[in-house]
């Protein structure tokens, strides 16, 4: 940790990491831990590893966002260009839905329209610090749970872990699979264990889609 950090500082990094972990930051955050045992070296080893990232951190668990707050909070705000810790997320307003109507009623301009979401799973760490077991844990709950579902959402659920090539060429085909993650999530240790613990979800119309552990535990997608 404090070899990679050194390294960090003399580079010329333009990373949010470097502009804001400085030393004094540094010494304050390096021995806490969260209660899923993350450390500061599992928040910013993929920017310590990557001096070309943009970023450079990646939360370990929910609770790395208020243990390791020092560093959090002002990168949020940078990268947002302004999104102090007193700032809240604005109420949902869509308006009137129903008086939209037909965005394009000569099918001219859209092709396609998708609308996507990421979920955590409650009392689970985040991709870099999950176990192997938990991820076949997760995996069990969200494909029994996704195969119960009926109407217009049922579907299958394909696990990545012996997929078919057949199975796989279908998916690709589709536009549905995922790959394992870049070097930056490599680092970060989101990627362990590939491809265990993941999967994907499709209805039978292929309108709905739910992605298990690529880089959130949960993707829910809706496509027309």
């Amino acid at each position: 940790l404090e070899t990679g950090y050194a390294k960090l500082a003399a580079s010329d990094s333009k990373s949010l990491l470097k502009k804001h972990l400085t030393k004094e930051i540094f010494d304050q955050l390096k021995t806490r831990k969260t209660s899923f045992g993350s450390t500061l070296l599992d928040v910013i080893q993929s920017g310590l590893e990557n001096h070309d990232s943009g970023v450079g951190i990646y939360a370990p668990d929910a609770e790395a966002y208020t243990v390791f707050g020092e560093l959090f909070d002002p990168i949020i705000d940078d990268y947002h260009g302004g999104f102090k810790t007193t700032d809240k997320h604005p109420p949902k307003d869509f308006g009137d839905v129903d008086s939209f109507g037909n965005l394009d009623p000569t099918g001219e301009y859209i092709v396609s329209t998708r609308v996507r979401c990421g979920r955590s799973l409650d009392g689970y760490p985040f991709n870099p610090c999950l176990t192997e077991a938990q991820y076949k844990e997760m995996e069990e709950k969200v494909s029994s749970t996704l195969s119960g579902l009926a109407g217009e959402l049922k579907g299958t659920f394909y696990p990545l872990t012996g997929m078919s090539k057949e199975v796989q060429q279908k998916l690709i085909d589709d536009h549905f699979l995922f790959k394992e993650g870049d070097r930056f999530l490599q680092a970060a240790n989101a990627c362990r264990f590939w491809p265990t613990g993941r999967g994907i979800f499709h209805n039978d119309a292929k309108t709905f889609l739910v992605w298990c552990n690529e880089e959130d535990h949960l993707r829910i997608i809706s496509m027309q």
